[in-house]
């Protein structure tokens, strides 16, 4: 071995060490994504929903640790689940983390779908840190979100595009079940989606599929096709849109699905009981239809005004298609013996409820 390569191995570790210091040492701390976050929080697939058996209560929420801040400004968001009531969301922010200033208030609707909730802040310091956390009301209470903070830049930086401008426009092509939701959507220079409310109240409750726009600064025109609607029947909607400014909620209109043709309330008549035992009877009627699918079931009570005690049979269905009267009967067991027993049919169809004349019967 050369005398002189201990030398020449110690020099060469040297400039290694350096090397490693100028190349980790000396490059920037500050992250180069758009998103400078202390941690990450959980995030909820969006879904679009109807819930056949909803539990109205407090709004669900969950804060995104993702944020895009530039020198004096941010964009937030989260997820906010109405829960089935008008739920109002917006972020709490500042300086420390007893935050102190609040965002713009934005309504989600009434539905059971998790929706985006973006929010624009301006008027940040440079070079500064913030805290913010996500919060939403709704008549059932308030929820709020996880804290995180965020750092804003030095560096100038102009905002392109802005929050979304929507117009609901009236429905058409409406039928028994179902009808074309319209309206108008100006994306603003942002990456935008939009989406449709709708129900029998004012209060909505079901959503869309949630759509997108793209960036387009003028005003298209959207639709969407509902369906498995009532007959005869009016519904609320309104169109709403949101990009990473904020969320905008159209006005609210409404329609109402057309009726069955030369279709009525049901009409009905009771007859007299027949196979009475001591414990059992058979309770007959007639039901019209009148020209649309129609439910209808047999009341009964020992009160003579069919009030307290008041039993109901199953329901059975009368198609729309069937002859105009048709005989209806049903068996009742578990009576007790020697008792009077008062009786009534009920029909029901999109038109109406009806009640038919008191029968009676008393067991052997």
């Amino acid at each position: 071995m050369n005398k002189n390569t201990p030398v020449i191995l110690g020099i060469l570790i040297i400039l290694l060490i350096i090397g490693g210091f100028i190349y980790y040492g000396g490059k920037s701390s500050t992250t180069t994504t758009p998103y400078n976050t202390t941690s990450t929080d959980q995030t909820n697939t969006q879904t679009n929903s109807t819930n056949n058996n909803p539990q109205p209560g407090v709004p669900i929420l969950s804060t995104s640790s993702k944020v895009a801040p530039t020198d004096t400004t941010v964009v937030v968001t989260g997820l906010v689940t109405p829960n089935g009531s008008f739920t109002n969301y917006w972020y709490e922010y500042g300086p420390t983390t007893n935050l102190g200033s609040k965002s713009n208030s934005q309504s989600v609707g009434s539905g059971y779908a998790s929706i985006n909730a973006p929010a624009y802040i301006t008027g940040l310091l440079k070079d500064s840190t913030y805290y913010f956390k996500l919060v939403a009301q709704n008549e059932y209470g308030k929820t709020a979100g996880t804290l995180y903070s965020f750092q804003t830049s030095h560096i100038y930086q102009a905002p392109v595009g802005g929050i979304p401008v929507v117009k609901t426009s009236p429905a058409n092509r409406i039928s028994k079940t179902s009808a074309n939701l319209n309206g108008q959507v100006d994306a603003n220079k942002s990456e935008t989606q939009y989406w449709f409310e709708y129900g029998t109240t004012s209060n909505l409750g079901n959503t869309t599929a949630f759509t997108s726009t793209g960036m387009s600064n003028s005003n298209l025109p959207e639709a969407v096709t509902i369906s498995s609607l009532n007959p005869n029947t009016t519904y609320y909607f309104r169109l709403n849109a949101q990009n990473q400014y904020g969320t905008v909620n159209g006005a609210i209109l409404n329609f109402k699905t057309l009726g069955q043709t030369g279709a009525s309330a049901p009409t009905v008549s009771t007859l007299s009981a027949t196979s009475v035992t001591g414990s059992s009877a058979t309770v007959n009627g007639t039901v019209n239809a009148n020209g649309a699918d129609t439910t209808f079931w047999f009341e009964f009570s020992t009160d003579t005004l069919l009030g307290s005690g008041l039993i109901k049979t199953v329901s059975q269905d009368i198609s729309s298609a069937t002859a105009k009267i048709t005989t209806v009967f049903s068996n009742i067991s578990n009576l007790d013996s020697g008792t009077t027993y008062y009786f009534r049919v009920v029909a029901q169809n999109s038109l109406g409820i009806v009640r038919g004349d008191r029968g009676t019967f008393t067991t052997k």
